[in-house]
């Protein structure tokens, strides 16, 4: 809750009408406790336990008459003020009156107080001794709020009331009553006061406060409660429930006037107005009013602590989704915390955010508020928030007025701003607004101190939220997507809108696309694809993906053609145009891919197509369109969202897709265009290799990564549609350009195009990759050998080039690519080593197979022979530290133990002829970790035999020895049942071979494992 001022009781008392004379007696009575609270002469607790009657009476005199106070209340704030001073007076009552009820071992009457033995309850910092001077009747209490849970509630309350009676315990040990009762009494008196006498105040408090909810319904609004849940499945319908809960009480406000009354009207006139602009839909096609089409959506909401949260997607898990939109709007805008602090509301692009606010000031207008409508976008970014409204005034009603003159007007009517797209200022001018909110919140402290109380609830793009510095008290909504109930009820009235002119579009067909579906801006543009292009389902089955994307770009890219063009063009110019809008929209796209974000500044995208196209492009020229258009088509697509703000008299503009889909599909469509035509080059002379010209492709393709899941389903489905036989020559180039000319690239064709600072070596990494990544597409599976045919060992090509790969991208990057690839290691038939490498597609993900030794070392399948080591087993695990990243630190982290305890067993390896060989480690863990007995006698015999084997060449002085023998015979005693004899003779003739050399020098660690394994060891012989 932000900052307001204390309301003391008081205070309370008379903003709910009670005679000042009765609280100046009241005062007298209580001790001048009243007084003490609003800083006047010294009050004592004596006074407030001997005058508890009647601080109860006057406080529930108080709160019968709420309701003939509100009827005088002219103003919107001031019934809000009424409704917190009775919130006020209720807290504190309830405590009284559970004093008054506790069954105490003693009478408060019998209570005497010295003048020097005065307390301090509550609201201060210090408890100093008899200096104890503040009282209850002074403090801020608990309050509720419409986004908190009511055990939220009951808990702060909890605490609060406990806080009350320990200081309450405090002053009575230092009395001489308490020093006069027995053990028992002091502890019965310390239990009621630290237990029931809390609870029967929390339960006064609800009876209390269900009673004010009779006679004021926005204390119904500041809670949830459970008997609302019973409608959640309800589809509500333009927020008609905040003008159905909100107009009772602004039966009795002095309604607007001027300036005010103008504004109310523009916006009430908005529901009329259809949900897209008229010529945004095809001819014929009726669009519905927001009145008849906004549906209310679900949302999340919460408190951020701190700065970090709202742009989380894992933050808002934890807090349950809710359906009742406009009873929490509803109980936001009654509440007094919203005039200190705004509502920051949040969304995907495409979630409704700025319907919402046109919804919103429509219905506020008949109850009771005042809405002022700011679109960010349309006012300059360096203007004070006061000089923006008031532009922003002018231009909806056309009149000239200040701020100060517009809430005059307002009659009882409170404002409220709903400044609709913060994110434009923040994408558009960097960090220049980051404390946007903060200058909120402070010109709402500044309107409270001058008597003009106003409300602000502020719109944002989810993905910015952490950009932005919160006030305190802030609360943060998120809008949900549309879920399926939704879904059907808007295409219920869509279809009915358009049944004289339209199939209906079905719940099926639309229920392929639910993610798309799930964001109303979205829906709305399947609904026209639909209604130009004659169906989501062709032939009765639906649209695949990739299908479902090219039709619907091409839909709006073809519609958009045909209005710039004023006379008849042929077909085949038509789809060439539209060809060459959709190419402009996938440099647009590559613009956010290789920057790695959402949007797109229009100057960042300029410096793009320059780079790219040229200043002097022609239109007729493959895609190059001129650069000056670029910025005109972009604006005009429905899929693309252009953000901005005015700064200095210049329009500061952002592009970005409504859903990310959107551009992932558009990059891919134009990388598969791009590398497919590297197919259609012919040199010039037959003779010797030529040259490929991939420089755009380069330029492109070098700065992120495609190996996301969902462009990977992408390049997989365009793939899938090129001819077989073109798949394997495709193929065949791009291991062309891999393995030749980028292998000794020194130069680039496009060195003005760098949408980021990346280094040469990662930019190469990259575009390896990248087509690496697609020659495993075409293929589904290749190896070391094709990938990199020139070359004496392949595999260590391929492990050097993963290392460049990984170096190149990003964690997330990284991951997408190596959980897009499986690996097997194998021997050709000519014995020569091979590394398969496969695209694991939609294939549910594996853990990788089993390494063989003689495979990673270079020997023959299954050579056999005796056990052999290497010695550098502590370099490896120096190593692994030296570069580790973050996972490979966690493997080190596991591994650890392993290394000091087993380091030499790492790199102890036991062959078996016709087997693949292990290391002694491996052998060893398996006996500890796998489930033996799901083992068959011979695989539990054969792991044994390889960790005695593995045994035979270490050091009888080594530390190591001692604790994998310590470890070995453990489980050897455990298995020993189910052991052949010829292993426990192995082991047997191993231990003796010890026992020997450790007769000798007793200090080795390796005697103690044995003597504590076999106490009769080393006994001297009879």
């Amino acid at each position: 809750m932000g900052s307001r001022g204390v309301l003391s009781f008081a205070d309370a008392l008379g903003l709910l009408g009670v005679d000042s004379a009765r609280i100046a007696a009241l005062d007298r009575a209580v001790g001048g406790a009243l007084n003490l609270a609003t800083g006047g002469a010294s009050g004592t607790l004596l006074g407030m336990v001997s005058g508890r009657g009647r601080i109860v009476g006057a406080g529930r005199d108080a709160v019968h008459g709420v309701a003939e106070r509100l009827g005088r209340a002219g103003r919107r704030a001031e019934r809000t003020e009424v409704l917190r001073a009775a919130h006020t007076v209720i807290v504190v009552v309830a405590w009284f009156e559970a004093l008054d009820g506790a069954r105490l071992p003693f009478s408060l009457d019998d209570v005497e107080l010295t003048r020097g033995e005065q307390l301090r309850l509550v609201g201060t910092d210090e408890v100093a001794g008899d200096d104890l001077v503040r009282a209850l009747l002074s403090t801020e209490v608990p309050f509720p709020a419409p986004h908190r849970p009511p055990e939220a509630m009951a808990l702060e309350l909890k605490s609060f009331y406990t806080t009350v009676s320990g200081r309450f315990w405090q002053f009575l040990t230092g009395l001489r009553i308490w020093e006069q009762l027995q053990d028992l009494d002091q502890s019965r008196t310390s239990a009621v006061l630290g237990g029931t006498l809390v609870d029967d105040a929390v339960r006064r408090y609800s009876a209390l406060y269900a009673q004010l909810s009779l006679a004021a319904p926005e204390f119904n609004f500041w809670v949830t409660l459970n008997e609302h849940q019973a409608t959640r499945a309800e589809v509500r319908r333009a927020l008609d429930g905040v003008r159905t809960l909100l107009v009772g009480s602004a039966a009795h406000l002095t309604p607007p006037a001027d300036v005010a009354a103008a504004l109310a009207r523009a916006h009430t006139a908005t529901l009329g107005r259809p949900v897209l602009d008229a010529t945004t839909a095809p001819e014929g096609i009726r669009v519905p009013s927001l009145r008849e089409m906004y549906l209310d959506p679900d949302f999340r909401v919460a408190e951020p602590q701190g700065q970090s949260g709202p742009a989380d997607e894992s933050w808002w898990q934890r807090f349950g989704v809710r359906q009742d939109l406009t009873r929490y709007l509803a109980g936001a805008l009654t509440n007094p915390a919203l005039a200190h602090s705004p509502l920051l509301i949040l969304g995907q692009p495409g979630a409704g955010k700025s319907v919402l606010t046109r919804v919103l000031a429509a219905r506020l207008s008949e109850a009771g508020f005042l809405p002022v409508r700011v679109p960010l976008r349309d006012v300059r970014a360096e203007d004070e928030l006061q000089d923006q409204i008031e532009l922003a005034v002018r231009a909806t009603t056309g009149e000239r007025t200040t701020w100060p003159e517009l809430v005059r007007s307002a009659g009882g009517s409170t404002p409220v701003l709903l400044l609709d797209g913060f994110d434009e200022l923040l994408q558009t001018t960097g960090v220049h607004h980051n404390d946007f909110l903060v200058r909120v919140a402070r010109f709402q402290q500044r309107e409270a101190e001058q008597g003009r109380s106003v409300l602000a609830l502020v719109t944002s793009r989810t993905s910015v939220a952490d950009r932005a510095r919160y006030p305190e008290g802030l609360v943060a909504l998120r809008l949900e997507p549309f879920r399926p109930e939704q879904i059907q009820q808007w295409l219920a009235i869509w279809n009915d809108a358009n049944a004289r002119v339209l199939t209906p579009l079905r719940w099926e067909a639309v229920a392929q696309h639910a993610e798309l579906a799930s964001q109303p801006l979205l829906l709305t543009m399947l609904a026209l694809y639909d209604a130009t292009e004659g169906g989501l389902n062709r032939d009765g089955a639906p649209l695949a993906v990739t299908e479902l994307y090219e039709e619907l770009l091409s839909s709006f890219a073809r519609r958009e053609v045909g209005k710039s063009t004023r006379e008849a063009v042929p077909d085949a110019e038509t789809e060439e145009r539209v060809e060459r809008e959709l190419q402009r929209l996938s440099l647009v796209a590559f613009a956010l891919l290789n920057r790695r974000r959402q949007w797109v500044s229009a100057a960042d995208l300029d410096e793009d197509l320059t780079a790219l196209l040229g200043k002097h492009a022609v239109v007729s020229a493959g895609f190059r369109a001129p650069l000056g258009a670029a910025e005109i088509a972009l604006g005009r697509f429905f899929f693309v969202q252009r953000s901005q703000s005015v700064r200095s008299g210049q329009v500061l503009a952002t592009y970005e897709f409504l859903h990310a889909t959107f551009g992932e599909y558009l990059a891919v469509r134009l990388a598969v265009r791009l590398l497919r035509d590297l197919m259609a080059q012919r040199p010039g002379l037959s003779l010797g290799e030529s040259r490929i010209d991939d420089g755009l492709a380069y330029a492109l393709l070098s700065y992120a990564s495609l190996a996301s899941r969902q462009m990977l389903r992408f390049l997989r489905e365009l793939a899938g549609r090129i001819p077989e036989a073109e798949r394997e020559r495709l193929a065949r180039q791009l291991v062309k350009v891999l393995r030749g000319q980028h292998r000794i690239r020194t130069t680039e064709e496009y060195p003005a195009y760098r949408p980021d600072d990346l280094r040469t070596a990662s930019r190469h990494g990259l575009y390896e990759s990248n087509l690496v990544l697609m020659v495993l597409v075409l293929l589904r599976r290749t190896t070391a050998a094709d990938l990199f045919p020139d070359t004496k060992e392949p595999m260590n090509h391929w492990n050097g080039h993963c290392l460049l790969w990984r170096s190149a991208m990003d964690p997330g990057e990284w991951t997408d690519f190596a959980l897009s690839l499986t690996t097997r290691r194998y021997w050709e038939e000519d014995g020569t080593r091979a590394l398969e490498i496969s695209h694991r597609g939609d294939q549910p993900f594996e853990h990788p197979g089993p390494l063989d030794a003689n495979w990673l070392f270079g020997f023959a399948e299954g050579a056999g022979g005796h056990t052999w080591q290497r010695a550098y087993w502590d370099e490896i695990w120096h190593k692994v530290s030296v570069g580790a990243t973050t996972t490979d630190a966690i493997v080190r982290h596991t591994m650890d133990p392993v290394f000091a305890n087993l380091g030499v067993a790492v790199t102890t390896f036991t062959p078996r002829a016709g087997e693949p060989a292990t290391s002694l480690a491996h052998s060893l863990l398996c006996l500890l970790l796998d489930d033996v007995t799901a083992m068959s006698d011979a695989e539990l015999n054969d792991l044994h035999a390889r960790v005695r084997d593995g045994l035979d060449p270490l050091m009888t002085s080594s530390t190591q020895l001692a604790r994998l023998m310590d470890v070995f015979l453990t489980v050897h005693k455990r298995d020993r049942n189910r052991l052949s004899p010829e292993v426990i003779v192995q082991l047997d003739r191993l231990v003796e071979t010890f026992v020997d050399l450790l007769r000798t020098d007793p200090t080795y660690p390796l005697r103690s494992v044995l003597q504590r394994h076999y106490p009769t060891l080393f006994d001297p012989a009879p």
